[in-house]
Formats: structure tokens, sequence, C-alpha cells
């Protein structure tokens, strides 16, 4: 029954998610509307880790499966983008390094002025 809960819980902000995505005119996904609703509500204390946090773990280690049907239409679509794979890797490659780096450049400032304040 807790496991229930949890993933109702889960399920209403995805679902308020996808309510602000009709109401609100902005190019950003549903589910994006959703994670920063549950992150404000986490950090806030509406809702306390304990409430969500062992159905989160489960999403999070079936997640790989969710990608399977990806992978399937992009096998299925081969004869479309057999055209354009090589400038498609290329801005793939592209993307993944910038994200990298600034990922661990913004890492590395957050750390840093943690560290600052701590030792004031």
């Amino acid at each position: 029954m807790k496991y229930l809960k949890q993933f109702l819980i889960i399920l209403g902000i995805t679902f308020i998610g996808e309510i602000l995505k009709m109401y609100i005119p902005f190019p950003i996904p549903a589910s994006i509307y959703g994670m920063v609703i549950l992150f404000a509500c986490l950090m806030t204390g509406i809702i306390k880790l304990e409430s969500v946090k062992e159905t989160g773990k489960f999403l999070i280690e079936i997640m790989p499966v969710m990608f399977i049907p990806a992978g399937v239409g992009l096998v299925s679509s081969w004869n479309t983008l057999r055209p354009i794979i090589f400038p498609t890797c290329l801005i793939t490659v592209a993307a993944v390094f910038t994200v990298m780096a600034a990922t661990g450049w913004i890492s590395q400032i957050v750390i840093r002025k943690s560290g600052d304040s701590k030792n004031e």
C-alpha cells in the first residue's frame, strides 16, 4: 500500500505538470514542469522524501527499459535516418561533450562556493 501511495503522489504531480503544459505557452515538456514541482515540494517540505523515496528508486532502476521503444523506433526508421546519420552523430557527440563540460564547470563552482561558506 505504501508503494501505491508513493506512486500516486508522483503521478499526481506529473498530472499537474500536464495541466501546466496545456495552459502555459512555453515550449517546455510537461515532465519538466512535474520535476520542478516535485523538487520544489521536496525542498519546501510539502512532500517528505520518505513519501516518494522507494518508488523513485524503483522508477530509476527500470528507466533503461523505457528506452527500448525509442531504440526500436530508430531501427524501424533507418532508411530515413541513413542520409543524415553523420550530421546527427556529429551533433550528438558535440552536445554530449558540451553538456559534460558545462556540468563539470558548474559543479566545480558550486563545490567552491559551498567550501567558501563552510569556512566562514
